[in-house]
C-alpha cells in the first residue's frame, strides 16, 4: 500500500467512525423523549455536525477508493477531501 493510500484509509476510517458516533448519539437522543427539553438546544448543532462529518466521510472514502484503484478522477476526489476538511476545521476550530 502506498503512503497516500494508507493516509487516506486512516482519514476515511476516522471520518466514518466520527459520523457513525454522531448518528448513534442522535438516535439515542431520539429514544429519550422524556429529556427532549434538555437536549433541544443541542439538536441543531448535532444535525449540522452529522451533515458535515457524513459528507466528509463519504468524500474521504471516495478519495481513498480512487487512490487505491488508481482512477482518473482521484485528483478531484483528493481536492474535495481537502475542501471538506477545510470546511470542518473552519466550522469547528475553537475561537
Amino acid at each position: 500500500m502506498k503512503p497516500l493510500t494508507a493516509l487516506l484509509a486512516i482519514l476515511a476510517g476516522s471520518a466514518i467512525a466520527l459520523a457513525s458516533g454522531l448518528i448513534m448519539t442522535w438516535i439515542v437522543i431520539l429514544l429519550l423523549p422524556q429529556n427532549e427539553q434538555r437536549f433541544a438546544p443541542e439538536h441543531s448543532h448535532l444535525v449540522r455536525a452529522i451533515v458535515v462529518f457524513t459528507l466528509f466521510a463519504a468524500v474521504s472514502f471516495a478519495s481513498f477508493y480512487g487512490q487505491a484503484r488508481e482512477r482518473r478522477w482521484r485528483l478531484a476526489a483528493h481536492g474535495s477531501t481537502v475542501a471538506v476538511l477545510a470546511l470542518a476545521v473552519w466550522l469547528y476550530w475553537p475561537t
